[in-house]
């Protein structure tokens, strides 16, 4: 079992930053797959990054260049560091860790980009 808690959330201005942490508990939190989803109002919930065991990214199209997923470990955490945010980021951000049949999700945290 893996259960994780998102946080970093919050509002802020077009062209602003903020770091989303995703902290896991559990057993073996390093050998899971973890994405970054986001979801607006209204719409469907879309895949905006994730990060393999081995450290591999890969990056929606919407957001290469400004976002980078990271993860430490040794803090069984996963970090989305979001750079020159637009008011078309704005959504609940879920963290999910899978592996083989293992999928868990977190509760998720707002953000809010705008002026």
């Amino acid at each position: 079992q893996v259960q994780l808690v998102e946080s970093g959330g919050g509002l802020v201005r077009p062209g602003g930053s903020l770091r989303l942490s995703c902290a896991a508990s559990g057993s073996s939190f390093t050998i899971y797959n973890v994405g970054w989803y986001r979801q607006a109002p209204g719409k469907q919930r879309e895949l905006v990054a994730t990060i393999t065991s081995g450290i591999g990214t890969n990056y929606a199209d919407s957001v290469k260049g400004r976002f980078t997923i990271s993860r430490d470990n040794a803090k069984n955490t996963v970090y989305l560091q979001m750079n020159s945010l637009k008011p078309d980021d704005t959504g609940v951000y879920y963290c999910n860790a899978y592996r083989s049949l293992s999928d868990y999700w977190g509760q998720g945290t707002q953000v809010t980009v705008s002026s």
